[in-house]
């Protein structure tokens, strides 16, 4: 008993401490020029591409550190793709989608592109200029006029042609004004059998109906889009 407890200390001593690890699988990386933090389990079976909301600026700095939109849904909820075994690219902004995704093809296909809010108007533009992703995921989006807006997925694409296998992540008490749960059907119709929906509920809704921690954020809910996002491929 003293020998094989002797003996597992020795090898707890010589693992890394499970930080150590998560950093080793964090870096930083070059897209065309842009910067975007990459995330990667060992083996990754499928890859995940996540294109957060507002203004999109991550801030990525050295080692694959975010400094800003911390609190953004995909954001804060990126190390739960990695443990279901996918690699992660968060995207900045100004990085050209498709360049995105022939980098993260390299790693392993396929590539789901994840956009939430405003993200949704950058994702439905680089598939407009040529992006194709294996699939695509809508969160919280500016779907279609009845959004709210002007500007949405349906207005920017124009027809569903390039529209990959969509999935719609919404939920149901979401008040921000330009993406309100009424533009969901009628950006499902106007797919023609390319999307679907999946209704969320629930949760924790404060502060500005637009912000993170809001239903439009999917505040206190984070499990469940992850567990429809990441096996939507």
């Amino acid at each position: 008993m003293r020998r094989a407890a002797r003996l597992l200390a020795a090898v707890a001593f010589m693992l890394p401490p499970a930080g150590i690890v998560a950093a080793q699988t964090r870096q930083t990386v070059d897209i065309s020029g842009s910067s975007a933090v990459l995330l990667r389990p060992a083996a990754p079976r499928a890859s995940v591409i996540l294109m957060p909301g507002g203004h999109g600026l991550i801030g990525a700095a050295p080692g694959g550190e975010i400094t800003q939109l911390k609190r953004n849904q995909l954001v804060r909820t990126r190390q739960a793709y990695v443990d279901r075994g996918l690699a992660v690219l968060v995207l900045d902004a100004d990085t050209n989608l498709a360049s995105a995704i022939a980098y993260m093809a390299q790693i392993k296909r396929p590539v789901t592109v994840v956009a939430t809010s405003r993200g949704t108007l950058r994702a439905a533009q680089g598939i407009a200029a040529g992006a194709k992703p294996d699939a695509l995921v809508l969160t919280s989006g500016f779907l279609s006029a009845a959004s709210g807006s002007s500007r949405n997925v349906m207005a920017i694409l124009g027809s569903p042609a390039a529209l990959p296998r969509t999935l719609v992540i919404h939920h149901r008490q979401d008040a921000c004004r330009v993406t309100l749960p009424a533009g969901v059907d009628p950006f499902i119709a106007w797919a023609g059998g390319k999307a679907r929906v999946a209704w969320i509920t629930g949760g924790v809704d404060t502060g500005d109906p637009c912000e993170a921690v809001s239903h439009h954020g999917f505040n206190g809910v984070d499990g469940h889009v992850v567990a429809l996002a990441a096996a939507f491929r």
